[in-house]
């Protein structure tokens, strides 16, 4: 028998159970993976509490590191043994074991380790697609990253800074900020304290930034407009303090003809060319050491309700995995 985590209703944290599985054999095009480490993302939280709707009763969690324990009729690229990794889309990444699509599996280089696939795969590929296909900055660029001192958000600045980009990051809490800097930022603003959208002005001449990666959504959305220059681009990829709605266009007029794009990653990761190629610019910058991600949280697969309480209470740096 193996274990996961499911949930059978939307809602708090409380609704994460820690269950006994019978695994089947992988069926045809599948393989079976053993868990080494699972990674912990907000759109488990979205997906935990039905902003992204799943078929219940559902597993949880996209992204995930192991090795190959078996292998379904028709697989090919893939030997039991081979270590590999997922960042979804299907759900059931907080599990001891599972079957899943070998199409949706990326070999691991053998200098990366399971932990830093897990905390790393799905956000640094969210910040390759962002970073060099979505907005195309360019060295000189001075990009406003919100949530610096985040998973998405370290990644993002040290990507940028290696890019030989100049990057204003946001931190929620004064705690928050020697880390921001850390990791790359020129100059680190309090989301909550500071005018965000003056002071990146007052930063940039008045100029404002070409470009705004904002995860946080609702309460940046405004910071976020305020910000970015003439023609700029906002890249909002999360809701991590809730939706941006009701948007008007003619804001978007009013603020300089802005551009905005919501994204998501599996529409930059559709063929297999494309997948390919954007795992290994990550796997490159992670092997030159221009990215390095910091695993500032270890939870038990089981204690998987603590840790979405952490990352819902803005109590997380960095990238957080769950361990088996």
């Amino acid at each position: 028998m193996e274990q996961m985590i499911r949930f059978e209703q939307t809602g708090g944290p409380e609704v994460l159970q820690w269950v006994e599985v019978d695994l089947p054999e992988p069926g045809p095009g599948e393989v079976r993976l053993r868990t080494e480490a699972a990674g912990l993302n907000f759109i488990d939280v979205y997906h935990r509490t039905g902003v992204y709707p799943a078929q219940l009763p559902s597993g949880i969690g996209v992204e995930g590191a192991g090795v190959i324990e078996a292998v379904g009729e028709g697989v090919t690229g893939f030997a039991v043994g081979d270590r590999a990794a997922t960042f979804g889309p299907a759900l059931g990444s907080y599990a001891t074991a599972r079957n899943l699509k070998a199409d949706s599996l990326f070999k691991l280089p053998e200098e990366i380790s399971s932990e830093t696939a897990a905390a790393v795969l799905l956000k640094g590929c969210t910040v390759e697609f962002m970073i060099e296909r979505a907005a195309k900055v360019q060295p000189g660029m001075t990009v406003l990253v919100h949530s610096a001192a985040g998973g998405v958000g370290q990644i993002a600045v040290a990507w940028l800074k290696a890019i030989g980009a100049t990057v204003i990051g946001t931190v929620g809490h004064q705690a928050k900020v020697d880390k921001a800097r850390a990791v790359g930022c020129d100059h680190v603003l309090l989301s909550r304290q500071d005018d965000v959208g003056a002071r990146v002005r007052e930063i940039t001449g008045g100029a404002g930034v070409p470009v705004v990666l904002d995860g946080i959504g609702k309460a940046t959305w405004e910071a976020s407009l305020a910000a970015t220059a003439r023609r700029g681009l906002i890249i909002s990829y999360g809701n991590a303090s809730g939706s941006v709605e009701g948007v008007k266009l003619a804001t978007l007029n009013q603020h300089g003809s802005l551009f905005v794009t919501r994204p998501k990653l599996f529409d930059y990761y559709v063929t297999a060319e494309e997948r390919a190629a954007g795992a290994a610019r990550l796997f490159a910058m992670l092997e030159n050491g221009a990215v390095k991600p910091e695993i500032g949280q270890r939870f038990a697969l089981q204690d998987a309700a603590e840790a979405h309480r952490a990352i819902e209470g803005g109590q997380t740096t960095g990238s957080t995995i769950l361990l088996p």
